[in-house]
């Protein structure tokens, strides 16, 4: 059936943005109408109200036809093809604007039911059908013509509220967990900022303050060069001439891309793997599970830490944790710290820090036992967050086997446990 069939019958319910000069960036203001733009409609979520810009209630009325509303399914129409996302039914807003680039639809619940339309255009092949689509001229884009005459297998209405039911439980507990990640990943960071920045770290009314070269600091507290308290290495390439270098490799080397891709705290496994061979033939050095990458270039101070012996490219610097600086105090303090090595870096083409700069920065290093207080207060979270980006993975993997499979047909949906079944 065409997607033409499926839409509401009132005006304006499947449409694209507005046209070029209509919504420009001056037209941007702090707090107002939300616009929905590709940023807001990632690969791994429904829909994010991250990174919103606003424009005034004056000029989304002007802009109506562009409106979308709570239920809505959302496209992207050029940029990252294949994009979709639907604005949650409890959104803390009650309209939103769609940018040039993306289109909307209102669909008639008579016939179809909006988040299972949602799952249907997230279905790899259904994207990929989407994506043969567009017009290559300029910039690939697809129009609004094709989206209405796209056409999908259409269920039953009581099976597409059970597909929808049963997909949304995973990302229902997906975006559950992510939320107590965040929670979990903010405790953290307020504790060290209590204990490291305000100082006011258990029994610190008893310790003295006195001078040093960064200031006030606590007796007992020394100044360190980064390379005196932790190792710190470096990355490299592997030709990629040499098929011995990667073909078969099962030693996780991290580009930059993996970590912006991911945003987790924990690496697990990189998108390309290389050999022994390529680790001895490539300036690329192994550490050890629990050291914290830290990229250096372009993208600077991404961070994130190995759950397996590792390698980078020559994008990172590792710090390799010490009992003067052990994971979570030098993790968040690097993380604290992103706005001075950014002022530190230098280059043409990119801005990068470099070992020999970031190796001479100096800080103030605790004494061991606030050092070692602090380990155990943050350890135990990010376990718990470890564990957590775990069952994510696990959820997701499960999801997107499940999704094509059901959106075609090929499973049955009803041989399915109940979605509840889930968070047993």
């Amino acid at each position: 059936m065409p997607i033409a069939d499926l839409q509401a019958p009132k005006r304006w319910a499947l449409n694209g943005g507005p046209f070029g000069s209509k919504l420009v960036s001056r037209d941007y203001v702090d707090t107002g109408v939300p616009v929905i733009r590709g940023a807001n409609l990632p690969n791994d979520r429904r829909f994010s109200h991250d990174d919103l810009v606003f424009v005034s209630e004056e000029k989304a009325d002007e802009l109506l036809a562009n409106n979308a509303h709570p239920g809505d399914v959302v496209f992207t129409q050029r940029g990252t093809l294949g994009q979709v996302g639907i604005i949650p039914i409890n959104s803390p807003y009650r309209r939103y604007v769609i940018s040039q680039s993306q289109m909307k639809l209102t669909v008639d619940e008579s016939r179809v039911d909006a988040l299972w339309l949602f799952y249907c255009f997230r279905n790899p092949t259904t994207q990929q059908e989407m994506i043969n689509r567009a017009s290559s001229s300029g910039v690939p884009h697809i129009n609004l013509g094709v989206l209405r005459e796209f056409r999908i297998r259409l269920p039953s209405l009581p099976e597409q509220r059970r597909i929808a039911s049963i997909l949304s439980a995973y990302d229902d507990l997906i975006e559950n967990n992510t939320r107590r990640i965040a929670i979990l990943e903010e405790m953290a960071r307020r504790i060290y900022e209590e204990w490291f920045v305000r100082l006011r770290f258990p029994g610190h009314e008893g310790v003295r303050m006195v001078e040093s070269e960064l200031g006030l600091v606590p007796a007992g507290w020394t100044i360190e060069a980064v390379e005196a308290v932790t190792e710190t290495l470096g990355g490299g390439t592997p030709s990629k001439t040499e098929s011995d270098y990667w073909d078969g490799g099962d030693i996780n080397w991290y580009s930059p891309t993996d970590l912006t891709s991911a945003k987790t705290v924990f690496m697990e496994e990189s998108a390309s793997k290389i050999t022994e061979l390529g680790l001895a033939k490539s300036s690329a050095k192994l550490f050890p599970p629990n050291s914290v990458m830290m990229t250096s270039r372009a993208t600077l101070g991404v961070i994130a830490v190995n759950t397996t012996p590792a390698c980078t490219n020559q994008g990172f610097i590792v710090c390799v944790p010490s009992d003067r600086l052990p994971l979570w105090l030098l993790f968040h303090w690097l993380k604290a710290n992103e706005s001075e090595f950014e002022g530190l870096a230098t280059g043409a083409t990119f801005k990068e820090i470099t070992k020999g700069v970031f190796r001479k920065i100096k800080l103030a290093v605790p004494a061991k036992p606030t050092a070692t207080a602090f380990e155990g207060v943050v350890g135990p979270m990010m376990d718990l967050v470890l564990r957590l980006e775990r069952k994510n993975r696990n959820l997701r993997t499960t999801r997107d086997l499940l999704l094509p499979k059901l959106i075609s047909g090929e499973l049955d949906v009803s041989a399915l446990p109940e979605p509840e079944a889930l968070a047993a």
